[in-house]
């Protein structure tokens, strides 16, 4: 039997093994062991009858015995009766089985073929991927995210009760072995971070912001750029999206490219996020002025002072500006502005939600130019 055993922590492993010499003599506990060939000479029924009563074992007239049996009885009580002084001293190298011990490694390089092969991760370039990555789930926005840009999916996580919508998706999944999994709704919520997940979620590579130089070289005689001054909010970003996509506006001037990505935003866009292009330039105010120098006309909106959307004459190929609700644009950007623009109402409230003035803002641009 082998008497090597490895072990993964690389301390002393200890174990016990039948010894190979072990039957080869008797235990002296027990006075069993020891050879077969040794027991059968000293079978006594082995050789005839007579032989035996020669050696004291039983006289034929059946007397208690001699002096030579009671001697091996007296040895036989010492080996089945008690234990002598030498027992206690007995070591295990007596015992059949012997103890093996494998030294610990005496260099903490030298790990097993299996540690050795095992791939070194790298903390630094995880945070990386991390950062390169972001969550899309809804049904709607991960539909239009295959449809669009298959490729760029890492990981996908669906409950049992999507999959017949797409089945396209898993085959594609499969055959670019790409990992899925079906799971339960609890399981999604943790992987999505939402309990809005809408029953599937998509771990993708984020797309880069374009740079304003490149969005120029392939822009159209009718071109809408929607501009967005510090609006982050990931649902009134969706929602702007979704009336991008719907109105024609293929490209969004924003700080962060990233913020489109979100996942709650792309899942209030509804699929629109695919349909529009995040432009980014050194700073949001050098990113107007490089559109004006295009032949771009800038317009800024203001709940309180402007020309009145229904008066203004919009042009094909314009840069429409917006802030956050809050404070609106900033003096700067407002003041890049060739037209300023306001909806009309009631005055009962301040100002709309940004994402609600953006849809109103490209219907009229659409209207005039489509």
């Amino acid at each position: 039997m082998n008497d090597e055993f490895k072990g993964k922590s690389g301390k002393v492993k200890v174990m016990y093994v039948r010894d190979e010499d072990a039957g080869q003599k008797p235990n002296p506990r027990t006075g069993k062991g020891g050879r077969p060939a040794a027991r059968q000479e000293d079978n006594r029924r082995s050789g005839p009858r007579s032989a035996r009563n020669e050696e004291g074992g039983r006289s034929s007239a059946g007397g208690r015995g001699t002096p030579a049996r009671d001697a091996r009885n007296a040895d036989r009580g010492r080996s089945f009766g008690r234990r002598d002084d030498r027992d206690d001293n007995r070591s295990f190298g007596d015992s059949p089985w012997r103890t093996v011990s494998r030294p610990p490694v005496a260099d903490d390089s030298q790990v097993d073929d299996e540690a050795s092969n095992k791939p070194v991760i790298d903390p630094e370039q995880i945070r990386r991927q991390r950062q390169e990555e972001t969550r899309v789930y809804g049904e709607n926005a991960c539909q239009a995210l295959f449809a669009s840009r298959p490729e760029s999916i890492v990981r996908a996580w669906f409950v049992q009760s999507v999959t017949p919508r797409f089945r396209e998706t898993l085959r594609w999944l499969a055959a670019n072995r790409k990992a899925y999994h079906v799971v339960e709704d609890a399981e999604l919520t943790k992987a999505s971070g939402t309990e809005h997940h809408g029953g599937v979620c998509f771990i993708i590579k984020k797309r880069m912001g374009m740079e304003v130089s490149e969005w120029l070289k392939k822009a159209d005689t009718k071109d809408c750029v929607l501009a967005l001054e510090d609006v982050s909010n990931p649902h009134n970003l969706g929602g702007i999206m979704r009336s991008c996509a719907h109105f024609g506006v293929k490209g969004l001037l924003v700080n962060d490219a990233s913020l489109l990505e979100s996942g709650a935003a792309v899942r209030t866009a509804e699929g629109g996020a695919e349909h529009v292009q995040a432009i980014s330039g050194e700073s949001f105010a050098s990113g107007l002025e490089a559109f004006r120098k295009a032949g771009y006309t800038i317009v800024t909106t203001s709940s309180h002072e402007g020309t009145p959307l229904a008066k203004a004459e919009l042009p094909a190929k314009m840069v429409l500006v917006l802030g956050q609700e809050r404070e609106g644009l900033s003096d700067s950007a407002f003041q890049q502005g060739d037209i300023s623009l306001s909806i009309g109402g009631t005055g009962n409230v301040e100002s709309l939600n940004v994402s609600v003035a953006t849809g109103i803002l490209l219907a009229e641009w659409w209207r005039q130019n489509a």
